[in-house]
């Protein structure tokens, strides 16, 4: 993988603390039914914290990692290990249940900081996502080519004035990713976008992401194709079932991934 790291001194951006994350689903069961005995028993039992019906997931389990800026970090696990609640929580939009997320700027989960909206154009929702990253009219103005550009959304016809709703899976996950990437950021997390288009977006996708390393950055990304992770990651974390397996240099990493699933 090419992109070296910057030199100089090693700046964290973001550093997770036996970070646990817990969801709480709502069980089966008729509300309102049974005796008024095993209503009180219910109502005893919320009031010490116990709720009926609720089943809690441990989504993470007591994880720790520094980042630093300039680091390209995969993600790896098979499906349902944590990856993507991982991200969430470093973006803020999941709460921890133990531990700490501390972050040195502003995290941009691609597909989250992109506030698109389908009965818009593309036109115009990569002037609202370029906004939501806080981007000024005369910035999008200047980068909206290269936007329409590098997604390829128009290499088949005049898509970009076209209601987001008649786009494929594929092409709005492209046009999210380019207006991500138009910007500079401190933290970019991206989960699995790389698996969208054709091996010519994936490969200016991945010279994008190391461009962004350059201009000192952080990315995360989270992919199920080892190959994208070789290409663009200098470090990997290996997640199952919510707890942290390996934290390590990629090839080092994947290798031990890829004998252990046969993946």
């Amino acid at each position: 993988m090419d992109g070296a790291r910057p030199t100089g001194p090693r700046i964290p951006t973001v550093i997770a603390d036996d970070v646990h994350i817990v969801y709480r689903v709502n069980g089966g069961g008729s509300a309102g039914k049974g005796s008024a005995t095993a209503a009180l028993s219910r109502i005893l039992r919320r009031d010490k914290g116990e709720s009926r019906g609720v089943r809690k997931v441990h989504a993470v389990r007591g994880v720790s990692f520094t980042a630093y800026r300039g680091e390209a970090i995969g993600l790896i696990g098979t499906n349902g290990s944590g990856k993507s609640t991982l991200l969430r929580a470093i973006a803020g939009l999941l709460p921890t249940e133990r531990g700490k997320v501390y972050t040195d700027g502003q995290p941009s989960l691609l597909g989250v900081n992109a506030a698109l909206m389908g009965d818009l154009t593309g036109e115009r929702n990569v002037i609202l996502g370029g906004l939501a990253m806080g981007m000024s009219r005369e910035e999008i103005k200047e980068r909206y080519q290269d936007i329409v550009d590098f997604s390829g959304i128009n290499e088949k016809g005049d898509f970009i004035t076209l209601p987001m709703r008649t786009y494929s899976s594929g092409m709005g996950a492209r046009l999210r990713f380019a207006i991500a990437a138009a910007k500079n950021h401190d933290v970019l997390m991206i989960d699995e976008a790389l698996a969208t288009g054709d091996r010519k977006f994936q490969i200016r996708s991945e010279e994008r992401i190391r461009e962004l390393r350059k201009e000192a950055g952080t990315v995360f990304l989270v992919s199920h194709s080892n190959k994208s992770i070789r290409d663009t990651c200098d470090r990997v974390l290996w997640l199952e079932k919510g707890e942290l397996l390996m934290d390590g240099p990629t090839d080092e990493v994947l290798r031990a991934y890829e004998k252990e699933t046969g993946r």
